[in-house]
């Protein structure tokens, strides 16, 4: 398969991953792609290492082997990682009560619950209650806060509805009571770092250099869809995309960059996602580096829920801060799988059965519909798992 000069593929793959290559390329000629990078490790090897496209869409600055993007809700598997490593170390018990550790929280009925229902999505707390200003979100201190004095939009445990924004912060103030450090500086010591792992959550500007920038759809105009088109907003989205405090309108400038939103502005590539994700597909260590125990990945990936969701009105599978695939959908990973995708295609992933890491990231993201899976990203998975010889069975 040919692909036009401007989106010529770089990188490496092993042999018999070469329909990955032209799965890759087909992303660019077939799809819209405009900058992309794609990482697969297997048994701790990698065997894919792909980026092609441009950085920029007015510009010919080639992304690069080390151009990093904005990931959204990928980071959501990041900060949840770091929460088992807590766990793992037996500093943090996940039906303790959040309020143990973070004593402001135990109020306007969240006194009871407990850090399994911040991972797993079942807090009730998809909005803040206070009202923000513009740029709010970019203030730790202000959104803690403001999830202080939060009342639940559900009482907590009996459903769950996706935390868009609001599950980084959650999380993340708990990590950052148990080690008093904030979440993006535990990330780089305790993950990133060791492993070697391009990501940020929390980027500094001497890293804007290689920053690709976030195409159009934006995340509003994404998650407002609707299956039917006169169908009325459902209004729990609407108040978790936090309009007041302009959340989505501008992810290329330097104050979403720099902030800390662990659950949507970490900026990485796909070959530091697929390390990380290599590392949980191995029992929680890679490169003589060990995240966690076995035992943790398996507690930490086991399902929480399985039902509709409040926010996106479609079914989930989530476990303690991953997402999991719902059969029927279409989804080309391995029913094992496990990670979490960001708004727009890119995703991550862990597949412990087959010792499989997986990151994809991109810049162009794509319109469609929550319920309804990414064409890049799962022609991707599907080309990796086709080289493996391997039937998901998740159609």
């Amino acid at each position: 398969m040919t692909t036009p000069a401007q989106f010529e593929i770089q990188g490496t793959t092993d042999q018999r991953f070469e329909g990955v290559r032209e799965a890759f390329a087909a992303n660019f000629a077939e799809h819209r792609e405009v900058g992309a990078s794609l990482a697969v490790f297997v048994d701790g090897q990698p065997v894919v290492d792909l980026w092609g496209g441009r950085m920029h869409p007015d510009a010919d600055t080639p992304w690069e082997q080390d151009t990093l993007v904005n990931c959204w809700s990928m980071t959501k598997g990041m900060v949840a990682t770091c929460a088992h490593i807590l766990a793992d170390r037996g500093l943090l018990e996940y039906d303790a009560p959040v309020a143990q550790y973070w004593p402001e929280f135990g109020k306007l009925g969240k006194e009871s619950i407990p850090v399994r229902w911040l991972l797993s999505h079942q807090a009730g707390l998809v909005a803040v209650d206070p009202p923000l200003q513009p740029r709010a979100h970019e203030d730790w201190q202000t959104m803690i806060h403001a999830l202080e004095e939060t009342t639940p939009q559900w009482e907590p445990g009996t459903s769950n509805g996706y935390h868009m924004v609001t599950f980084g912060w959650l999380v993340g103030e708990v990590i950052h009571r148990i080690t008093g450090k904030m979440p993006g500086a535990f990330f780089r010591d305790e993950v990133a770092g060791p492993l070697g792992a391009d990501f940020f959550i929390g980027t500094p500007a001497s890293e804007d250099h290689r920053i690709a920038t976030i195409l159009q759809p934006m995340p509003n105009e994404i998650f407002m869809r609707s299956p039917a088109p006169d169908a009325p907003v459902n209004p729990l989205l609407e108040r978790s995309l936090m309009h007041d405090s302009q959340l989505v309108a501008a992810p290329n400038s330097r104050g979403w960059r720099g902030a800390e939103i662990p659950g949507g502005n970490g900026h990485g590539n796909a070959r530091s996602v697929a390390k990380v994700y290599s590392a949980l597909a191995q029992g929680g260590s890679a490169d003589g580096v060990r995240l966690m125990s076995p035992e943790r990945i398996d507690i930490a990936r086991e399902v929480q829920v399985d039902s509709p969701d409040e926010v996106l009105t479609m079914r989930t599978r989530r476990s303690l801060g991953y997402m999991h695939p719902v059969p029927g959908t279409g989804d080309r990973r391995g029913p094992q799988s496990f990670g979490h995708g960001g708004a727009g295609g890119s995703v991550g992933f862990a597949d412990p059965e087959h010792r499989i890491g997986f990151g994809y990231a991109m810049s162009q993201m794509w319109a469609g519909d929550f319920g309804t899976a990414d064409p890049r990203s799962q022609l991707l998975a599907a080309a990796v798992y086709e080289a493996l010889s391997i039937e998901t069975g998740n159609d």
